[in-house]
């Protein structure tokens, strides 16, 4: 059965619906390798173990981030090849971006093996969890080069708007990944090690069953492991998108490693607190990531094809989604919080903590909207500088000049994380100036 989508006809807001769920699911069930083991850890090791898994979020993303940035070029450049009905080039690129993942792999493992500890002290993690959070973080890298594959294959399945087959692949490792935490952690008392080997093994899983599905595949994207080498010309276009994507992503991750730096002086219970709702503030990312690439692999074929109004409806079909998701998480979670801590954490302290900061936060998600969608729609089109530009200034730089001159005026936690709502508005400004612009340079709106 074929399950890749043509966005270039059909009705627009069915379309992006339809490809939007199984990736919201997807990355559901991706969050969930990270979740459980926090879940785990926190339950069976106590607060110390909790709080080493969470001070690493953040250094890890900054890693992964640019990669799937990166991933993001390939995408794109299959869609816009898939839409324009280009067989040599589909094929090219998806070699090329295979290629790419294992060299980029490689690169991501040994960094964090040999850099995991010093980074960590860098930023200020705490001595008494130093040593448990480097363990976790080397581990953690160990499943990079599976885990590049992993992203990359369905990368190039969602290009051809095939979001389905991703989320089949990453409920059957969700499900690897709890029994292999289970028997770790909790039989085998492996503590964050254990928890760190389930998520390596549920990555390799996924890598595995991405890349047989598309060598036998029967569609142009197919997948021939002898043929897999960098193609010049389209890894350069790849790049070209690829890279800013990447930085973009990474951007977000340096300013939330600056943000972390000012949250660990605050002491281990308050960074437990905040690594609790990090994980419950990604249910709200997820949603964003999942529009964001629905939106950008639907302007990709409509701008291989040529399609301008096509793209300006749907970007603004894609804003609407976004909005009534913000809006309808920002409602749930306010009010159902508390309970979603308490998987985490029975201690009350973290879980007081936890709530106040969901009630100052979360009202704020609707502000971050127009960001994610308008910059997936100008990647789409193959425009990834300027977006980056503008992330670099409101969210990078805003973000951080926060957190150095204002908020030491304000020594407490919500005194650095307002950083955040402030900066998803201003960010968001920025793109709806400069997306006026755009279009008029791109479609002549």
């Amino acid at each position: 059965m074929n399950k890749t989508q043509d966005f270039t006809k059909g009705v627009i807001w069915k379309q992006l619906l339809f490809f939007f769920f199984p990736i919201l699911i997807g990355s559901f069930f991706q969050q969930l390798y990270n979740t459980v083991d926090t879940i785990i850890v926190g339950q069976a090791c106590g607060t110390n173990a909790l709080a080493a898994v969470g001070s690493t979020g953040n250094l890890t993303n900054l890693v992964v981030n640019f990669y799937v940035g990166l991933s993001t070029g390939a995408s794109v450049v299959i869609a816009q090849y898939y839409g324009a009905h280009n067989k040599d080039k589909i094929h090219q690129a998806v070699h090329t971006s295979y290629m790419l993942a294992i060299v980029s792999g490689i690169i991501m493992m040994l960094f964090g093996l040999f850099f995991s500890y010093q980074c960590l002290d860098a930023i200020g993690v705490p001595h008494d969890i130093l040593n448990d959070a480097s363990l976790y973080m080397r581990l953690y890298f160990l499943g990079m080069i599976p885990g590049a594959i992993y992203n990359i294959g369905s990368g190039i399945l969602r290009a051809v708007g095939d979001s389905k087959r991703p989320l089949y692949y990453l409920i059957i490792c969700s499900i690897v990944n709890v029994v292999f935490d289970f028997v770790l952690v909790v039989i085998l008392h492996k503590g964050i090690a254990g928890a760190a080997i389930a998520t390596f093994i549920a990555q390799t899983v996924c890598a595995i069953l991405v890349t047989i599905q598309l060598m036998f595949s029967k569609n142009v994207y197919q997948l021939t492991l002898s043929k897999i080498k960098f193609h010049l010309p389209v890894l350069k276009k790849i790049v070209q998108i690829g890279a800013p994507a990447g930085i973009q992503s990474t951007m977000y991750s340096i300013a939330n490693i600056v943000l972390q730096t000012h949250i660990n002086a605050f002491g281990t219970q308050t960074i437990a607190s905040w690594s609790v709702y990090v994980k419950i503030d990604a249910l709200f990312w997820m949603a964003m990531a999942a529009i964001g690439a629905a939106i950008t692999t639907f302007v990709g074929q409509n701008y291989g094809a040529h399609l301008y109004d096509r793209i300006q409806k749907g970007a603004k079909t894609a804003l609407a989604i976004a909005l009534t998701m913000a809006v309808s998480l920002s409602v749930i979670l306010c009010f159902g919080g508390s309970y979603i801590t308490k998987l985490f954490s029975s201690d009350p302290a973290i879980i007081n903590q936890c709530q106040s900061l969901i009630l100052f936060l979360m009202p704020f998600y609707f502000s971050y909207c127009c960001v994610e969608i308008f910059s997936g729609t100008m990647r789409g089109c193959g425009e990834s500088f300027k977006p980056m530009l503008l992330v670099c200034i409101g969210i990078c730089v805003l973000r951080v000049a926060w957190v150095t001159f204002i908020s030491p005026h304000y020594p407490t936690l919500k005194g650095v994380v307002i950083s955040y709502p402030i900066t998803w508005f201003t960010t968001s400004f920025l793109f709806i100036i400069y997306y006026k612009h755009f279009k008029k340079d791109h479609f002549g709106a």
